[in-house]
């Protein structure tokens, strides 16, 4: 299983759409919806040895660095590495990049890096200055040998539905493996009917666009890792249907600063999410479904987006239900591409083994 280890809840960023919305709302009403336990300490106190004994029990445990900022915790990060021999992998925000030894770098294999787009985009969400520092690191890491997978880890905010002209500007800076989340659904204070509608008016069309031209970059030869287009197809091809595909509470688990696992890192502190702790047998850690989508008719593609969003309900049920039909849209849209698809496989210009990947290690699948 993966296991993302939550290092400290301290970020050296404040992006508008996580720290700046955190800021503004306060009365969401979750507190009578779940149970909360705020005594976790801001950073993690997990001893190296009780994190060692837990990740033995699992044979294919693969280890997440996660925050916050996980990089704030780059000592902790290489007592782990000194001492645990698994795969790691990292979801950072880059601003730190450039501060963890190549020796350790090279130890983990894949790494999100937070990153909007271009400049001006990237700008605009996350600060000055964070774009030229992020891309300054990756370079510096790429030339002192790092030769694992970097995913750009998009978020895309609701007044900007620009995702295909993103993508490629990403593309265009040298990333083959992007990612996105729609920053939708998660707080109850920013839906506003008429304008998230435009912004999936837009969003579709955008969608539309960049899964033409990784059709055609496909039929070229070239299989880019868009990973909500890549998994989907997988899956089609397969026919193999999914649980919830980011895996929280069934293959992947999050571990708290105290030591609490649980179904996922933003549910670190709900305590009706609490799997076990790390005296818990891997075996026996709880687990979680979202039977709300149990009638859907495309659960077994979606898996439900996201339990904490499906959880919460912070969004009125039209709002969510926009949201589905994005999902829904989408999905539909990737199937009138699968004959092209198929076809690029049967004339060996792609196969099938091109469209598999790591599952559970972070990218987002269902936006």
């Amino acid at each position: 299983m993966h296991y993302h280890i939550i290092l400290t809840e301290n970020c050296n960023l404040n992006c508008r759409y996580c720290y700046e919305k955190s800021m503004q709302e306060f009365d969401n009403g979750l507190g009578e919806r779940f149970r909360f336990d705020f005594n976790e300490p801001c950073v993690s106190n997990v001893e190296v040895a009780r994190l060692k004994k837990f990740l033995s029990q699992d044979k294919e445990a693969v280890l997440v660095f996660y925050g916050g900022e996980p990089l704030l915790q780059i000592d902790k990060i290489k007592e782990i590495m000194d001492n645990i021999d698994i795969p790691f992998r990292m979801q950072t925000n880059g601003i730190l990049l450039d501060k963890l030894p190549p020796e350790y770098m090279d130890k983990i294999s894949k790494i999100l890096v937070s990153i909007d787009g271009g400049k001006e985009r990237t700008t605009r969400n996350r600060g000055k200055g964070t774009y030229e520092k992020v891309m300054k690191n990756l370079q510096f890491i790429k030339e002192n040998g790092y030769k694992g997978e970097i995913v750009a880890r998009m978020t895309i905010a609701q007044d900007c539905p620009d995702l295909y002209e993103q993508v490629i500007s990403l593309v265009d800076s040298g990333f083959t493996s992007v990612h996105w989340q729609l920053d939708a659904g998660f707080y109850k204070e920013d839906f506003d009917e008429k304008k998230i509608k435009k912004f999936f008016e837009d969003y579709n069309k955008s969608v539309s666009r960049l899964l033409e031209y990784w059709i055609k970059e496909l039929e070229s030869g070239r299989v880019l890792k868009f990973y909500p287009f890549l998994a989907i197809v997988d899956s089609l091809i397969k026919e193999d249907p999914t649980k919830i595909r980011c895996g929280a509470g069934h293959a992947g688990y999050a571990i708290s600063t105290s030591g609490k696992v649980v179904a996922c890192p933003i549910m670190n502190n709900i305590e009706d999410f609490k799997a076990g702790t790390l005296e818990t047998s891997p075996k026996k850690l709880k687990k979680f479904d979202i039977k709300e989508c149990s009638a859907c008719d495309i659960k077994d593609l979606c898996g439900g987006r996201c339990m904490y969003w499906r959880k919460a309900t912070l969004w009125p049920k039209e709002g969510d239900e926009i949201i589905c039909d994005s999902i829904r849209f989408y999905i539909g849209k990737i199937k009138t591409f699968l004959p092209r698809i198929k076809e690029a496989i049967t004339k060996k210009i792609i196969s099938e083994k091109d469209f598999e990947y790591e599952k559970y290690f972070g990218p987002e699948i269902i936006p």
